[in-house]
């Protein structure tokens, strides 16, 4: 776990002036190419979804029209009475047969607007609902894709929690926005540019305040929108750190518990939390900052207008109906305005939600197949690797120019001190990483220009820590070959000594495991790999630190179930455990970046300057020492005697600590 010191005052006061992130980091300011980044990862899912975008945009341009009619009965109507009421309006639209007449009709079709522009409303909400539903699943799963098809360089760098962030949170926050805002400011773009030109058709004096007027807002937008990005971006990197602060910390309860960290680490949770929360605030503030500015702008406005308007009715240059007319469309045109600064925040936010979405695809997947990529038949297991040439994390050598080659059903141990890069080079067989230069071949495949999945289907892996899933014990063996049979899950397991503790299980092999497996020991969790192996039936077997951390007796079974996965086919072990390594019939020895030693472990043992013997010597007396350490407490007992209540060194045992 990264624990962070707590940081002071100042430093916190700086975050706030860096737009809530750490001072000294850098940002990009946000410019229209965020949205431009954004909308390009959504477009490519649009084009399955035609129909539906159709069918919106045309409910939507109804909604349109529905509003610049919704006006005229009202405008009616008040002509209508004025002119009944005996006032000299000039030429104004009636109905000919008096006013009863003429304002049930204008209160029927004020009716029949407001019920059609609420149902191509509905209609047009409900297209682009599913519209961004379906392209929000599309694109989760588009992220996810790619997420698995990065290599380990990748993930061994990333945060867990900021990457389930960016797939779960900031989709999420896109298919909100483009229903709850790009959706509204799409129909007020649209609104506000027709009602303009209906405006100027009415009154070009008056038409111009209200061109005035979105002019004066443009400006406002565009001073605001970038710092409400800023912000939100600042924002969403926040929760992303914070996700993955929480995801690490629970991750590892255990440790956190028993070494008393919950101070600890609870007060570094605190801190981004409070870091993320000012963030937040901060884009809050200026989107509400626009939204007021906004209001006070079409306050003046309609107050300008009410006055300049009331002055042309009572020179007789408009109807009072005009004059109601046109401030509607004035209320009208100023909502899309109040709107619009409303939706520029969330837009804002939402922009920032889709850079960190294109950051994540633009990743590079380092390991693809090719366009030409062969798909591997069945193969017997002979691996080569030829002049592999790489580096480790920090720039240095690892291996310079090595060879191998294992036959067919060989059990080869590769040994080397800890950074030989032994898990690496196992790394290579499976291209889950690879070299920069040289070949790996199996059965002289060229594993660079294969399928991975044909690649991987060749391959079973047992790991140190045995990774099981949140499903039943059956499927979890069956993990390993999705159309293995029942009977053959079964096999698997007997063949693993597992059969025996899964059926002691509540509901046996379709017993739920907990996560990662936690409710088995560690033991249980080896031998449900070993089966899930078994069950793969791959002509090659990899182990990686397979048997280590568990007690004599179950690392006993567990090598025998080992020994029986092997059986015919070609086995790559590392291991620190030297009754595994006896029964191999291969040792090499990695140091430098090549392979020092070969041979058979009984011959390379014999020899006491080989580094097998060496080794061996030391880990007889690293199990010395266990035994020593297990046998001791007993011998301690029996010379100490207590006093008072206080343990006190026996006479013997003081006269050997004088000495």
């Amino acid at each position: 776990m990264k624990l962070r010191p707590k940081r002071t005052a100042a430093q916190r006061a700086a975050d706030d002036r860096h737009g809530g992130r750490p001072a000294g980091t850098s940002s990009a300011p946000p410019t229209a190419t965020a949205l431009r980044r954004t909308l390009r990862i959504i477009t490519p899912h649009l084009s399955r979804h035609t129909w539906l975008i159709i069918a919106g945009l045309a409910a939507l341009l109804a909604d349109v029209v529905f509003r610049i009619l919704e006006p005229w009965p009202i405008k009616i109507a008040v002509d209508a009475v004025t002119a009944a009421l005996g006032a000299n309006i000039g030429t104004s639209f009636g109905l000919g047969s008096g006013p009863a007449t003429t304002l049930a009709a204008t209160a029927i079709g004020l009716a029949v607007i407001v019920a059609g522009r609420a149902l191509a409303n509905y209609t047009s909400t409900i297209c682009f609902a599913l519209v961004g539903a379906r392209v929000a699943t599309q694109l989760r799963s588009r992220v996810f894709d790619h997420i698995q098809a990065l290599s380990l360089k990748y993930h061994s760098r990333a945060s867990i929690g900021d990457t389930s962030q960016r797939l779960v949170g900031d989709i999420g926050r896109l298919q909100e926005v483009a229903v709850t805002a790009g959706l509204p400011l799409l129909g007020n773009i649209i609104t506000l540019a027709l009602l303009l030109v209906v405006m100027v058709v009415l009154d070009p004096v008056l038409s111009a305040i209200v061109l005035a007027t979105a002019v004066v807002y443009g400006l406002l937008s565009r001073f605001s929108t970038p710092k409400i990005t800023t912000a939100s971006r600042s924002t969403r990197k926040g929760e992303g750190r914070l996700v993955g602060s929480a995801a690490e910390a629970l991750g590892a309860i255990r440790v956190v518990q028993a070494y008393g960290l919950e101070r600890t680490v609870a007060a570094d949770f605190a801190d981004g939390n409070e870091r993320a929360l000012r963030a937040g605030v901060r884009a809050r503030r200026l989107a509400a900052g626009l939204e007021r500015s906004t209001d006070v702008l079409v306050g003046i406005s309609q107050a300008l207008v009410l006055a300049f308007g009331s002055y042309q009715v009572l020179r007789g240059a408009m109807t009072p109906g005009d004059l109601v007319l046109f401030l509607l469309y004035l209320k009208i045109a100023m909502k899309p305005l109040r709107d619009m600064a409303k939706y520029t925040g969330r837009i804002a936010r939402a922009t920032a939600s889709g850079e960190r979405i294109a950051d994540l695809l633009d990743e590079p997947i380092e390991i693809a197949d090719r366009p030409d990529a062969l798909t591997m038949g069945p193969v017997s297991g002979d691996v080569v690797f030829d002049g592999i040439r790489s580096q480790d994390g920090h720039g240095r050598p690892l291996f310079d120019g090595l060879d191998l080659l294992i036959p067919a059903g060989q059990r080869v141990g590769i040994l080397g001190a800890s950074g030989a890069g032994k898990s690496t080079l196992t790394s290579y067989l499976l291209r889950l990483a690879q070299p920069e230069e040289g070949h790996i071949y199996l059965d002289g495949y060229d594993t660079a220009k294969v399928t991975r999945s044909s690649l991987r289907g060749s391959v079973s892996v047992l790991l140190q820590e045995s990774v099981l899933f949140a499903a039943s014990v059956r499927e979890n063996i069956r993990y390993g070959r999705l159309d293995a049979t029942d009977a053959e899950v079964e096999a698997a397991a007997r063949a693993a000594r597992a059969d025996e503790f899964i059926r002691e299980l509540p509901d046996g092999y379709d017993t739920v495991l907990g996560n990662r497996g936690d409710t088995l020991s560690g033991g249980q969790r080896q031998r449900l790999a070993i089966a899930r192996a078994l069950v793969r039936s791959a002509p090659v077997v990899v182990f990686d630190e397979a048997s280590t951390g568990l007690d004599p007796r179950t690392r006993a079974q567990v090598t025998e179930s080992l020994w029986a996965l092997t059986e015919g086919r070609t086995g790559i072990v590392i291991t620190h455990d030297v009754a595994m390594v006896r029964g191999l019939d291969r040792v090499v020895w990695l140091e430098g970046g090549r392979i020092v030693e070969d041979g058979s472990p009984q011959v390379l043992a014999a020899d006491p300057s080989s580094r097998l013997a060496q080794w061996m010597r030391d880990q007889d007396d690293g199990q010395g020492s266990d035994r020593f350490a297990e046998a001791a407490p007993a011998r301690i007992r029996s010379a100490v005697t207590r006093r008072g209540g206080q343990p006190r060194r026996s006479t013997a045992v003081e006269a050997g600590a004088h000495r």
